[in-house]
């Protein structure tokens, strides 16, 4: 539940119970700002250019939109269910957000911040994660034990994974 800004400056909590998001100075290893947000909220990210965070409300079908600039809540985005884990595409366009109670990942467009298509994948979508050439997504399912894939140019999935049990958490490793 921590996204940190792309320079390592500042980290984002999202605190599931209370519902609030942390701003952290990760320097000075201090809080600068909690942010209230909802009853509960879950799973965090950030925009590419820093200026956004984003965390979902459990309580409310819709999406906070965090001012990074003024560290405070700017808006909401409604969704067509509650939203779990979400990631941007590297060229800043989308954010794709699982709704895990619908089966889908909802495809937000940042310029409008208003939801512009959705793409049915396993069931209950966990985690979203955008490869770094912005060509596919990957969604963990954790109903179904499979990673969906994603062609962002078609918005089809194109392949399942199978897993095993469990499947949330996503992440790239590097080989070095």
């Amino acid at each position: 539940m921590l996204a940190l800004s792309h320079d390592g400056r500042r980290g984002y909590t999202s605190n599931v119970e209370p519902g609030s998001v942390s701003v952290l100075d990760m320097q000075a290893r201090k809080t600068l700002a909690i942010i209230p947000i909802s009853p509960s909220a879950q799973r965090i990210s950030i925009s590419n250019d820093d200026r956004w965070v984003f965390t979902a409300d459990q309580t409310k079908p819709r999406l906070a939109v965090i001012d990074t600039t003024a560290n405070q809540l700017s808006s909401w985005i409604p969704l067509d269910a509650a939203g779990y884990g979400s990631a941007p595409t590297p060229d800043g366009r989308w954010l794709l957000i699982a709704l895990p109670d619908l089966n889908k990942v909802a495809v937000i467009d940042l310029q409008t911040m208003q939801v512009a298509r959705s793409v049915a994948v396993g069931s209950a979508p966990q985690e979203v994660l955008v490869r770094p050439d912005g060509k596919v997504a990957y969604v963990s399912c954790i109903g179904s034990d499979q990673v969906a894939e994603i062609d962002l140019a078609s918005w089809k999935v194109t392949r399942l994974i199978a897993t095993g049990k469990g499947t949330d958490g996503l992440a790239w490793a590097a080989a070095h």
